[in-house]
């Protein structure tokens, strides 16, 4: 008599989480809008500190809970961020294998660059998209030094201005972003910030090597800026905050939730849902 062998299901590949950081999990004191009296007021965890002073932070509710959630999911910082700036931010948890900078340009696998990813990259902007170098030309003819502050290039791949929002004229966003869309580049206002990104430099690109790599059959996002747009949109589920760029133009898609919380209270909110989501997903639920 044959005795069958018994049956094992192989358990599912954990899901991958991949968050926007500034704005979405991490606000300086800026951004925190801490709206409540002083006495009610959350802890606060430092996570960044830049040129000797704290720079960004979470509450210490939210600092337990990616600490948790990295632990038990593919966690993938995905930030616009370059690497160096990156490199400041030190997040509970276990440190990820995976992280997204540069907006999708760099792809860092054990806090190392992957060399292929971003030739590939180069190579894609080379042959869909105006150049850089034609870009800043326009952005610094046109700024008025009244009203900016710096300007800078970011990883040799997208420039950004820092600018005096007070005295930014209305509609100055609007033409350079009309301008920019006819030469393959996107426009994106984050509070003090301009950013100038080729259109094919995306978040969600990386975020599906990523997928690829782990075989991650479940992807959750959260994000608030236009820059965010397509990796929500790529995602099986996402979040955004009340806040940011996203929540002042009305954005919106099926499976992307908004939180009704603004500032540091919104970072640990989209916490405690992707942590939820994540668990139902282990649970196959």
């Amino acid at each position: 008599m044959n005795t069958p062998h018994p049956t094992t299901s192989q358990a599912p590949a954990p899901a991958l989480v991949a968050s926007d950081l500034d704005r979405t999990l991490i606000y300086s004191s800026a951004a925190l809008q801490l709206a409540m009296p002083d006495a009610a007021a959350p802890r606060l965890l430092c996570v960044e500190v830049y040129e000797s002073k704290p720079l960004s932070y979470l509450t210490e509710t939210a600092a337990g809970l990616l600490g948790d959630l990295a632990g038990a999911t593919v966690f993938v910082p995905t930030t616009t961020r370059t690497r160096e700036q990156y490199f400041r931010i030190h997040l509970p948890g276990p440190a990820p294998r995976f992280a997204i900078c540069a907006n999708g340009g760099h792809l860092l696998v054990d806090g190392e660059s992957d060399p292929a990813w971003h030739t590939g990259v180069r190579d894609r902007l080379a042959a869909s998209c105006a150049p850089l170098t034609e870009i800043r030309e326009h952005l610094l003819a046109a700024a008025d030094p009244a009203w900016l502050l710096k300007e800078r290039i970011a990883e040799d791949l997208f420039a950004y201005l820092v600018v005096d929002r007070a005295l930014l004229p209305e509609g100055w966003v609007k033409e350079l972003s009309e301008w920019a869309d006819g030469r393959g580049w996107t426009v994106s206002l984050q509070g003090r910030k301009i950013y100038a990104v080729p259109r094919p430099l995306t978040k969600s690109a990386a975020v599906r090597e990523v997928a690829r790599r782990t075989g991650a059959e479940l992807t959750l996002a959260a994000g608030d800026s236009l820059l965010d747009a397509d990796l929500l949109l790529a995602a099986d589920r996402g979040w955004r905050p009340g806040h940011g760029e996203l929540a002042d133009t009305g954005w919106s898609a099926p499976h992307v939730e908004t939180v009704t919380e603004t500032g540091v209270a919104a970072g640990e909110e989209i916490l405690r849902r992707l942590t939820r989501a994540a668990a139902a997903a282990r649970c196959g639920t």
